[in-house]
């Protein structure tokens, strides 16, 4: 890269942040980024002959980047496309939070999935996640991707962070991914350095501030809040978590690193926050801070009346059959639809429903038509589905690729009604089998459109 590319201003506070390697800098900008993936744990084996990224179990590189449309892997939820510098998010969360406690997290700026699918990963059953967009074409991809990954402790809503106020002390962990200028994808998306400029550094951190102080009030005592950017300035990581010290009682945390991972750990006045230079780790650019909640306030009182409806006996017999330890699961019906999340959590997920707008709450699991059940998209993405109640119809890869296209597939047997199908043993979606032809129930909107 021509240095001359890179605006004056971002070149001078640059110089200045990294010194001597400024030049390292600048010549890791020209070399290709790298590409990475997460596995999902419940869909997928251990990939041992792919290169791990050193701070995430599920994470690999890749040696080159295929065509991801065109693997019904990806829509089966199997993996996710990430980068690998914003998988430390794990370590972030493992070294701080007791996995073994059933807790509330939120992720407040989750489009478009990549630290919420990466969280359910880490999450036991019995927590609840709640992964919020404020921007609604965002929260829809949002939503389409955790169906995908197929948990069902996960509440997606499309709310703005100040309305979180009404929830006061409700969650243990914050992630907050924040909008901000966007750095660190200046190799990944030339287009990021051609919008750089103090003036939207400075709007960035502003807007960032008025997140982190929205959303405060609704972390727990001795809550876990990790902020995050894919970006370098210290206007929009350090300056900003100053300020949040000086406004709050916070306590950094310091976690633990490992030399070779080539993480740059700052500490000034206090604060801990770890950089990632794209010439010194293998991914992109990325900060991270983890911090303590240390203040008493008030907290919110869930105990309500339960309102949500639940379905007939005979349709909840029906339903048990479709997935796995119904005993810890609620169901409930709205309007002709059903969906289901974890027992434990039902309570909570009452009290998100009165104070924000939820697009959807655990996993939908099937539409009531002409006295029917039809199994949703969502059941068969699910890890919780059943399979041994329903007929499989395993795809070869040109079939598979039909499927995802909505297009007609030929009848490979004769077993009529609902069939599941899938790819390498993991599934895809739902089929309708009928006397002389399959219905291709895959979701309209989600069709792949790519030929090849």
């Amino acid at each position: 890269m021509n240095i001359g590319q890179l605006s004056r201003a971002f070149e001078d506070v640059m110089r200045k942040q990294l010194a001597d390697s400024f030049s390292s800098f600048v010549q890791s900008l020209d070399k290709p980024a790298c590409i990475s993936i997460r596995l999902n744990p419940n869909k997928t084996k251990v990939a041992e002959d792919l290169e791990k990224v050193p701070w995430s179990k599920y994470g690999r590189y890749l040696k080159e980047r295929p065509t991801f449309t065109l693997d019904p892997l990806l829509h089966a939820g199997a993996y996710y496309v990430q980068e690998a510098s914003s998988m430390f998010l794990e370590q972030a969360f493992l070294q701080t939070v007791d996995q073994d406690k059933s807790i509330n997290v939120l992720d407040l700026c989750a489009a478009p999935g990549g630290k919420s699918t990466h969280l359910l990963s880490l999450l036991n059953k019995q927590s609840l996640l709640v992964s919020n967009e404020v921007i609604r074409s965002r929260a829809s991809i949002l939503s389409e991707n955790i169906q995908k990954w197929g948990y069902c402790n996960v509440v997606v809503t499309n709310n703005d962070p100040e309305d979180f106020k009404k929830l006061p002390g409700f969650f243990d962990v914050i992630v907050v991914d924040a909008p901000c200028s966007g750095e660190g994808l200046f190799r990944k998306d030339p287009n990021a350095m051609q919008e750089w400029s103090t003036t939207n550094v400075e709007l960035c951190s502003k807007r960032q501030r008025r997140i982190l102080s929205d959303v405060w009030p609704a972390l727990k005592q001795n809550g876990i809040l990790i902020y995050s950017t894919c970006t370098y300035n210290e206007k929009e990581n350090e300056e900003n978590l100053a300020w949040l010290k000086k406004e709050h009682d916070v306590e950094f945390i310091k976690l633990k690193l490992s030399e070779e991972w080539g993480i740059e750990n700052v500490h000034s006045q206090d604060i801990d926050g770890y950089h990632f230079y794209p010439h010194l780790v293998k991914g992109e650019g990325f900060f991270i801070s983890v911090m303590r909640k240390t203040k008493a306030e008030p907290e919110s009182s869930i105990r309500s009346r339960p309102t949500f409806a639940s379905p007939s006996t005979k349709i909840s017999n029906q339903l048990h059959e479709w997935i796995l330890h119904p005993e810890e699961k609620t169901i409930i019906s709205r309007h002709d639809q059903f969906q289901f999340f974890p027992k434990n959590k039902a309570q909570e997920i009452e009290f998100l429903a009165k104070n924000l707008y939820l697009l959807s709450a655990g996993t939908s699991l099937a539409t009531a038509k002409h006295e029917k059940l039809v199994p949703e998209h969502a059941l068969a993405m699910s890890i919780e589905l059943n399979k041994e109640n329903f007929n499989l119809m395993e795809l070869e890869l040109v079939e598979a690729l039909q499927y995802l296209r909505k297009e007609t597939l030929p009848i490979h047997n004769s077993q009529k009604g609902f069939s599941l199908m899938s790819f390498q043993n993991i599934s895809l979606g739902w089929s309708n089998v009928l006397d002389k032809r399959i219905n291709n129930l895959y979701p309209s909107n989600w069709r792949i459109r790519m030929s090849g």
